[in-house]
């Protein structure tokens, strides 16, 4: 698969909102160690938020599609999960625009505006044990996929693989943003609940992508 459309990525953010619905009680677990232990619930209403905007768009354009989402995940209460990951994709949308389909390297490279605009709302570096530390190597990962011609799925899945290994890093890891920060050295030993989060969208991603292909 060289190149994405409207209705591709459509099917990719229903896969990412399947995965987070099928693993929430484990995000809340993880949660509960250092926090409220709501981040599962949170995630859920983002998603259902998210699918709410997906149900509604009518537009057909790649740009309006992720500006509604992002719109919608930002309305979401719950601590940090609304407005980082809302502006994840108002982000994106900024760098869809006029696009009609999307070849890896315009994934790559919306993808990489949405981790500039997680980043623009977060002073939280690699190693802090947040959800940039999945989401960094995620989009890293893509961009060296992304060779002209590239298999988007494969990038994809190259990124995914990334989060994965971020989010599972982060276990050996001492919180310094959040709640979680509070425990101090007892916050080591499980994973970051945002990292995994951004870890399960990515695999949702690729496999909303699968399924579409």
């Amino acid at each position: 698969m060289n190149t994405i459309t409207h209705d591709t990525l459509a099917e990719m953010l229903r896969g990412a909102a399947a995965e987070i619905r099928e693993n929430h009680e484990w995000l809340s677990r993880l949660d509960s160690v250092g926090g409220d232990g709501d981040h599962g619930t949170t995630m859920v209403r983002a998603m259902a938020r998210m699918e709410e905007a997906l149900a509604s768009s009518v537009s057909g354009k790649i740009h309006t599609l992720l500006n509604d989402v992002g719109w919608a995940i930002l309305g979401v209460d719950g601590g940090a999960t609304g407005p980082l990951l809302g502006m994840f994709f108002v982000s994106m949308a900024s760098a869809a625009e006029g696009l009609e389909e999307l070849g890896a390297g315009n994934v790559a490279a919306l993808f990489e505006a949405g981790l500039t605009g997680v980043r623009a709302q977060t002073k939280a570096q690699p190693g802090d044990k947040t959800l940039i530390d999945a989401l960094v190597p995620a989009v890293e990962a893509l961009r060296a996929a992304a060779e002209p011609g590239a298999d988007i799925l494969e990038a994809l899945h190259l990124a995914a693989e990334a989060a994965e290994a971020g989010a599972k890093l982060t276990s050996t890891m001492q919180a310094r943003f959040g709640r979680a920060r509070n425990i101090k050295e007892q916050s080591i030993g499980t994973q970051d609940p945002g990292a995994t989060s951004m870890s399960l969208l990515f695999r949702g991603f690729k496999k909303g992508l699968e399924s579409h292909a």
